[in-house]
């Protein structure tokens, strides 16, 4: 696959991912997908079952929307800087029940691609905000 084949493979992946196309990571992303950053969920499958799992839960619980702010590729890894919006209406695994609250996250994602699948991903989140977003922690004068 070319640069920009790998570049519109990731944009397609969030795509289906918005569009709640849960099935459309078995086209998208490589069986034994390696995720070196997934969500911390307990309990969710490796692989590309995992993302899978992973996505339900937010898709549900966070429906939302992805922004891509920025792409870079070389080789067989694409960098997307990209913005999350959603809005917290169901329970999130912790427990961390539905609080109604907008979120905003942003993100740095690489992922590799092999085959013309996405193969591996990291992952460089702000968690921290979306923490504060959800109640979870406050930060001192805030």
């Amino acid at each position: 696959m070319t640069i920009e084949e790998n570049k519109a493979l990731v944009r397609r992946f969030y795509a289906q991912i918005d569009a709640g196309n849960i099935d459309a990571m078995d086209e998208l992303v490589a069986e034994d997908y390696v995720d070196h950053h997934p969500p911390p969920f307990p309990g969710l499958a490796a692989g590309r079952e995992g993302l899978k799992q992973a996505f339900r839960i937010f898709w549900e619980a966070t429906p939302g929307r992805h922004e891509i702010d920025d792409q870079i590729a070389e080789g067989d890894k694409v960098v997307t800087r990209l913005t999350a919006y959603g809005r917290h209406e169901a329970e999130l695994p912790g427990p961390l029940p539905a609080t109604g609250a907008e979120m905003r996250e942003t993100a740095v994602a690489i992922h590799r691609i092999a085959d013309g699948r996405i193969a591996e991903h990291w992952s460089d989140r702000d968690d921290l905000a979306l923490m504060q977003q959800l109640g979870v922690i406050s930060l001192p004068g805030s």
